[in-house]
């Protein structure tokens, strides 16, 4: 005991930290990592993707495999069934990109009792600390007030909100953040209730056109949601009265054309490269029992214009 002890204080006074990456090696420890995201999301999701891919490439030397799973966003219990399928047998974590639906949450929680480690991915279903990857929404959103109100100095009017499903948490948030801004510092605007989408370009036609079409004073629209190309197809589609204020979420090919061609006037943006990877460094600490460096996670909320593309 006392050579353990002795060992033990050594160790201790050294500062000596257990080499992982080496042991795992030796092992021929593997890391398997899945991405649950929605079917819908175009050209986000698209680079979402593209990143995944990126990272299996570039986490190869850390044994690190990844796969992405599509699910239907607009069904819980599809959801809940396919997080019911994982097991620690096929892999070690997952990022969950879905609504927040008691369902899905109830899942996340079996998951993790059943030694898989879940993590909430750009949209989180359980604000359990920082174990989670994205940005901070409300102040997304907080940043969409602030800027459609600069755009619009005493100019009155509404404005116009649009969503693919204000279950997700991560609409909530901007759409509590927006409203935040725009109640307390441009009393002159009025946000009208939220439009919902449900990612289909067929209603977003349609639920665009009946509200231009029934308020006539509107002076700005906000596209909370993570693709923005449906809505913005919509609105271009309408004949407008007069030019409006356009905010979207997200660097696309779809927002950065538009932004060129002055039809988009701001983009709120989340670096989708860092997402990915720091969802795999955070599921790879989760697997390892140890922390990341929570500087190194955080997740910046850009603001994108035409002069700084």
């Amino acid at each position: 005991m006392k050579t353990v002890e002795k060992v033990n204080a050594a160790i201790e006074e050294l500062g000596f930290v257990r080499n992982l990456a080496a042991a795992n090696l030796a092992k021929s420890r593997t890391y398997r990592f899945g991405f649950v995201l929605p079917q819908s999301g175009d050209q986000f999701l698209g680079e979402i993707v593209k990143h995944i891919h990126e990272a299996q490439t570039s986490f190869t030397a850390d044994m690190v495999t990844t796969t992405v799973r599509h699910i239907d966003q607009n069904d819980p219990f599809k959801i809940a069934a396919l997080l019911a399928a994982l097991s620690p047998e096929i892999v070690d974590g997952v990022a969950i990109m879905a609504p927040e639906t008691p369902q899905v949450r109830d899942a996340i929680q079996r998951l993790q009792e059943r030694g898989v480690h879940a993590l909430p991915f750009i949209s989180n279903q359980t604000l359990d600390g920082d174990q989670w990857v994205g940005i901070d929404n409300h102040a997304a959103g907080a940043t969409a007030g602030t800027l459609i109100g600069r755009f619009l100095p005493g100019k009155a009017g509404k404005l116009v909100v649009i969503a693919d499903s204000i279950l997700s948490r991560d609409s909530l948030e901007r759409r509590s953040g927006f409203d935040w801004v725009i109640n307390s510092d441009f009393s002159h605007l009025t946000a009208l209730p939220s439009l919902e989408t449900y990612g289909s370009q067929d209603r977003a036609n349609r639920i665009v056109l009946e509200t231009f079409r029934h308020q006539s004073d509107i002076a700005g629209v906000y596209i909370l949601s993570s693709e923005a190309r449906g809505p913005l197809s919509a609105i271009w589609n309408v004949p407008l009265p007069q030019k409006i204020v356009i905010i979207a979420h997200e660097r696309t090919p779809c927002t950065v054309d538009a932004l060129v061609e002055g039809t988009l006037d701001a983009i709120i943006a989340q670096d989708p490269g860092h997402l990915v990877r720091s969802a795999i460094r955070k599921l790879r600490a989760l697997t390892d029992g140890r922390s990341t460096l929570q500087s190194q996670e955080k997740i910046r909320v850009e603001i994108i214009l035409k002069s700084n593309l």
